[in-house]
């Protein structure tokens, strides 16, 4: 299964949604540059700015969407979503990929703020079982990353431990 969740040198991550694979080698550039200038970890909307810029003035050429979400020490936890063109937007939650539109429905009707990381963790499994049981080009693995004030944790769901909603 491919990976799509990317670390920046701060406390974000982008989920790439792109025509184009290579996408991450692209951006990786862009948002190591800020923190280096910076001398300290650029704030989630500054890493997610940079990724708004580069689809904006790409949009005839860059076929590309980010969801960066992160923890810093001004605004604690964000999210944040980059659409196709470069419109960025604050959102509590959000969903990208092939498999979204087959769960909004469930993310509207089980997202609630202030959630627990072990509700979070069972929101976000639930969800990509869901989306992967429907969709073809989903792999059958969840990469999910838990990020906090602490640091960042990997959490790794193999696909024989993913929950069943439906005959498979």
């Amino acid at each position: 299964m491919f990976n799509d969740i990317v670390p920046n040198p701060n406390m974000t991550y982008n989920r790439f949604k792109s025509l184009l694979l290579n996408t991450k080698n692209l951006t990786r550039p862009f948002l190591i540059h800020p923190s280096v200038q910076m001398e300290n970890p650029p704030l989630v909307i500054a890493a997610a700015s940079v990724l708004k810029e580069l689809c904006y003035k790409n949009k005839e050429e860059l076929q590309a969407g980010f969801i960066t979400a992160g923890w810093d020490r001004k605004n604690g936890p964000q999210v944040y979503v980059v659409s196709l063109g470069g419109m960025l937007i604050s959102q509590p939650v959000t969903i990208g990929g092939s498999g979204s539109t087959y769960i909004y429905g469930y993310v509207d009707a089980k997202y609630k703020p202030n959630m627990s990381r072990e509700e979070c963790l069972q929101f976000a499994t639930n969800a990509l079982a869901l989306a992967m049981g429907r969709d073809n080009v989903s792999g059958g693995v969840a990469h999910l990353v838990v990020i906090t004030e602490k640091g960042v944790e990997h959490v790794v769901v193999p696909g024989d431990k993913l929950p069943k909603f439906h005959d498979e």
